[in-house]
């Protein structure tokens, strides 16, 4: 079943972030994963959360996932992330219906 990574971003350097979006999105590929959303437009609703930038990443199963989120090739990369935005997120499982 799908899991989804859902994560609220504060980008507070545009040009490191830049460079983590770059590796990032190739690492992520190579474990199943692929990006559902990746920035955007937010639109207003009448929620009091008001998210600067939002990623949804969608991978296979939650093993592919965590294999991602674990990899070696993946550690250096989420450094520049910690050190160019601050993140909060979660993980969904999906509907399987």
């Amino acid at each position: 079943m799908s899991v989804y990574s859902i994560a609220s971003i504060t980008v507070k350097d545009w040009d490191a972030y830049g460079e983590y979006m770059k590796r990032a999105a190739p690492i992520i590929e190579s474990y199943g994963g692929k990006y559902l959303v990746r920035g955007g437009e937010i639109l207003a609703d009448s929620t009091t959360w008001h998210p600067k930038r939002v990623v949804i990443l969608e991978f296979p199963t939650i093993e592919q996932m965590n294999s991602f989120r674990d990899s070696d090739e993946y550690k250096p990369v989420a450094e520049i992330r910690h050190n160019a935005a601050d993140s909060e997120g979660f993980t969904v499982v999906g509907y399987d219906g």
